[in-house]
């Protein structure tokens, strides 16, 4: 890397703990460190919501999808559109002014205990620990991400390159708390979305255009230019249920929750959606003209930025196809534009990073430590407890990153089926059904988590180091996760407060009161 794309680097990350400096200042108590007050503008909600849940997928796992498969991976592109717009359409108001109603809830497990009016405690234990344990996964894929970044750009070992890209991230979270993890979103949302337009149509051009980028693609594998050939029915519906996703993920809810009115979600939406839909199709693209490009170009070229590149049936090919991103910003652009680009990347990866910690560490402060072993806690020890969760958490996703050969994108699509499913038809339910009950929460929530967990095992056939498969999978249906998960919590949840003890008169109450504001 040059000397003038490093600096830009570093000026990046120096302005990024700057906002996280600020926001320490601004930080005085749990509601502004977990939820900031609730005073978000629709702009910094809309944006801060899209890059927290875009990660360093975005632009590494699914322009290296495309890369690699070819538009038949942009299922999941279309299912993430459609579920994000939903979202924002069914759930965003009605959540933002329940919380509010049922007693100023700022944490995801605290509304589902006030929604409730739930004294045992349980549902927050038990969403606490959901959160933890797939937020875990979630953070670490981020980490693998920041890692690859820092390897391709620096020169850096897999585990150097690890450690780097976590200290940031971590440094300006521990601080500031949620809002210098919105206000870095927002700019780092800023980022990826002119990155991810740039970039695209830069290689394109070098490529010769758009007619020229389709032909030699074409030529190269005819297959990667159909959505639906090779594509089983299985594999279409899997990738479409991401966007089931969406009404689960609890770093988003919070950017909902944290909205200064109820009155700015229309706008939020618009914002937030136009981003999300540009965003995606710039990631398509890049990874689209990526096959064209590098077959296009000279080995010894290539080797002069470090990109390791293999022979697959005669065409040459990333040896990680999830750096097409990295390699189109060293190679096509200036070393301070490349420098902007690659603090893109990093943008992606770290706005996500900042707010699973956030989340993980206020189900730590608020929803274990305050609820369970200190009710009389002070605001200022509960920041504090927050802030060393934070750190404890990223330390062990941090190991579970260990393995420099993991993929952003199964990292990734573990965690989002885990949410998904335990928590999204809950939220769902509790939104728009004023006959659900704790109980039925409760075992919906537990069933969709454990569907998960079991789901993902009967399907994963055991691999050795090489990727050999050693043992079969015991079911041979590949259907994501997310979907029995979801179906199975909703039913649950369902059938189990219809045959149960219904709602008390104040819970009842209390939901009218929202539908009614």
């Amino acid at each position: 890397m040059g000397t003038a794309t490093l600096i830009t680097f570093i000026v990046y990350l120096i302005g990024m703990l700057g906002i996280g400096f600020a926001a320490y200042r601004m930080t005085s108590n749990l509601s502004d460190y977990v939820l900031g007050g609730r005073r978000l503008g629709p702009g910094v909600a809309a944006l801060s919501a899209g890059a927290s849940d875009m990660s360093g997928w975005l632009l590494l796992g699914l322009p290296g999808a495309i890369y690699a498969s070819g538009f038949s991976a942009a299922w999941i592109g279309v299912g993430l559109a459609i579920g994000a717009y939903l979202n924002w359409q069914f759930v965003a108001r009605r959540l933002r002014v329940y919380t509010e109603v049922a007693n100023d809830s700022i944490t995801v497990p605290d509304y589902l205990e006030n929604r409730f009016k739930d004294n045992s405690h349980i549902l927050r234990v038990i969403s606490a620990l959901v959160i933890l344990l797939f937020f875990t996964f979630y953070t670490s894929s981020g980490m693998v991400a920041g890692a690859k970044l820092f390897e391709a750009s620096f020169g850096l070992s897999y585990t150097q390159a690890l450690w780097v890209g976590a200290i940031v991230t971590i440094s300006y979270t521990f601080l500031g708390g949620f809002l210098a993890v919105s206000w870095t979103d927002f700019v780092q949302g800023i980022l990826m979305f002119l990155a991810l337009i740039i970039v695209p149509i830069v290689a394109i051009a070098e490529v010769g255009g758009w007619n020229a980028t389709v032909e030699a693609v074409g030529s190269i594998e005819a297959t990667h230019l159909d959505m639906v050939k090779g594509v089983g029915i299985v594999s279409i519906i899997s990738s479409l249920a991401w966007g089931l996703g969406y009404f689960g993920q609890p770093h988003i809810l919070v950017r909902f929750m944290a909205l200064r009115s109820p009155k700015d979600v229309p706008k939020a939406r618009f914002i937030g959606i136009g981003w999300m839909v540009l965003g995606l199709y710039g990631a398509l693209f890049t990874g689209f003209v990526g096959l064209a490009y590098i077959n296009s170009q000279d080995v010894g070229v290539l080797s002069q930025f470090g990109i390791e590149l293999v022979n697959q049936n005669g065409v040459q090919m990333l040896a990680d196809p999830e750096k097409i991103f990295i390699a189109f910003s060293q190679i096509l652009f200036h070393p301070v534009v490349a420098g902007i680009l690659l603090a893109a990347i990093l943008s992606a990866i770290m706005s996500t990073i900042d707010s699973q910690l956030l989340v993980s560490s206020s189900a730590l402060a608020e929803d274990f430590y305050k609820a369970i072993i200190r009710k009389n806690a002070s605001e200022r020890e509960l920041v504090w407890i927050g802030r060393v969760a934070v750190a404890g958490i990223a330390l062990i996703a941090i190991l579970l990153a260990g393995n420099p050969d993991s993929s952003v994108l199964s990292l990734v699509s573990y965690a989002w089926a885990g949410f998904g499913a335990a928590f999204g038809p809950i939220i769902i339910l509790s939104l728009l059904w004023k006959g659900i009950t704790r109980n039925g929460a409760l075992a919906g929530m537990i069933v969709g988590a454990v569907t998960v967990v079991v789901w993902k095992q009967l399907i994963t056939p055991e691999t050795n180091d090489a990727g050999e498969v050693i043992t079969p999978a015991v079911i041979d249906f590949p259907l994501y996760e997310i979907v029995p998960g979801f179906i199975l919590c909703g039913l649950v949840a369902i059938v189990v407060s219809m045959v149960g003890k219904k709602p008390s008169a104040e819970v009842v109450a209390e939901f009218e009161e929202a539908a009614r504001r």
